[in-house]
Parts: structure tokens; C-alpha cells; sequence
């Protein structure tokens, strides 16, 4: 465990779970680039004309960022409830991140309030939450703004609106994230992040974004949590 993540949870009383990385792996038997391509042809059978780069995007979440920013909220809605379908789809297949579960109760056990903050919708994550068993720990889920892509992360209003839920101030909580939209959003709201690089290449920018700490491994986390528990004050040393 790195000094700065014992140190960084010792002086946090509430977590903030990102929920695709941290939690579950959403689109691992429903790939993105495929659920981006059925928005894609969405957009199509609306009349828009897509061009070349939206039409090989490979994240479904930048594709209903795009046709937000085209200012149709008609079709918006359309992109978003197609998504919003094919997330609930997803889930059923999500893989579980490997002590993302132990995170969360380690956290509960700690006497730690957990929310989820996502840029998936919330119907999606509290689906996968009550088919394991996790929705009774995991409180508030605060899912992606109906058809109004713009407050997603790194908007941090999503974030402040679970803090806000929690009852603790910005600065007695910590969002773990897998993103860089995470990491913007909670330093925009005053929140602690912890950068979970689930790819080496994301070690070095969540660094130099501003996050108060980096793991590989939720298991670094869920262990931190653990030795905090077990600590006689309560708190890592």
C-alpha cells in the first residue's frame, strides 16, 4: 500500500465509486464498439449525417456526447434511450472487477457511506447492483442525466449531487475512477480521487491530472481499507 493512498482514505469518511472499471467491466459480453455502432445507425435512420470519425467511434458515451452537442434534442432522446437499452442488456453479461466488491464492503465495514457516480444510466448500475448482491451497500446512484450528455463527468455535478446525498463535505470523500473525466470532475468538485489505472498507459496521466493517488489494482484499495479498519485510531497510519 502507497503512503498516499493509506494516507489519502485515513482522511476521507465517504467513497464515490466510478462504476464501468471500478465496479464491473459493463460492455465485457456486449462490446462498446458495437452498442456504439447501433447509435450510429440510430442517428441514421433519424436522417443525421454522420461523418467518417463518429461513424467508426468505438465508445458509445462519445457517440451520445456527439449527437447532444448537434443541438437536436429529439434526437437526444432517441440516442439515449437506445443506449439506456443497451446498457440494461449489458449488465446481465458485465464482468466483475476483480475487489471491486471487497472495496465496497470493506469501505461499509469501516462505517464508510458508498455512492455510485456514472456516466452509465442509473437504472443499469442498480440492476447490476441488486443482481449482486450490492445494492443494499452501494447509496445514492447518481447515473447519467436523462438525454442531457453535457452533465455528464466531467461535469461535477453528478459528483456533487452524491456528495450532497451523503451528507459529507467535498473534501471528506473520495471518488475512484478509471478516468480522466473522473478525475476532472471530482478535483472541479472538491472531491479526493484515486486514479484506478487499469491500463499502464493511464499510471502517468492520472498522475500529472491531479489525482491524489494511483493503483493497478482495486485490491490495493479494498487492502487499504482493511489495514484502516484495523488501525487502533480507526485511520491508516
Amino acid at each position: 500500500m502507497s503512503a498516499d493512498l493509506g494516507r489519502l482514505l485515513g482522511e476521507v469518511g465517504a467513497v464515490l465509486l466510478d462504476f464501468d472499471g471500478p465496479v464491473c467491466s459493463v460492455f465485457a459480453g456486449y462490446p462498446a464498439p458495437q452498442v456504439a455502432a447501433e447509435l450510429v445507425d440510430v442517428l441514421r435512420r433519424r436522417g443525421v449525417d454522420v461523418p467518417p470519425d463518429l461513424a467508426s467511434e468505438p465508445d458509445p458515451l462519445e457517440v451520445l456526447r456527439r449527437a447532444g452537442a448537434a443541438g437536436n434534442h429529439g434526437v437526444t432522446r432517441a440516442v439515449e434511450e437506445a443506449l439506456c437499452e443497451a446498457e440494461r442488456r449489458a449488465v446481465q453479461t458485465a464482468e466483475p472487477t476483480p475487489y471491486g466488491r471487497e472495496v465496497i464492503v470493506a469501505a461499509r465495514q469501516a462505517g464508510m457511506p458508498v455512492a455510485a457516480v456514472s456516466n452509465n444510466s442509473a437504472g443499469a448500475v442498480t440492476a447490476y447492483l441488486t443482481a449482486h448482491r450490492l445494492a443494499k451497500h452501494v447509496s445514492p446512484v447518481v447515473g447519467r442525466a436523462y438525454a442531457e450528455p453535457s452533465r455528464m463527468k466531467p461535469n461535477p455535478e453528478p459528483i456533487l449531487q452524491a456528495v450532497r446525498s451523503l451528507g459529507e463535505p467535498p473534501a471528506r470523500c473520495v471518488l475512484i475512477g478509471d478516468s480522466l473525466s473522473d478525475i476532472e470532475g471530482a478535483r472541479a468538485a472538491g472531491v479526493a480521487v484515486i486514479g484506478y489505472a487499469n491500463r499502464p498507459a493511464k499510471v502517468d496521466a492520472f498522475r500529472s491530472a491531479g489525482a491524489g493517488a494511483v493503483v493497478t489494482s482495486m485490491g490495493e484499495i479494498a487492502a487499504a481499507l482493511i489495514d484502516r479498519n484495523s488501525s487502533p485510531t480507526g485511520q491508516s497510519e
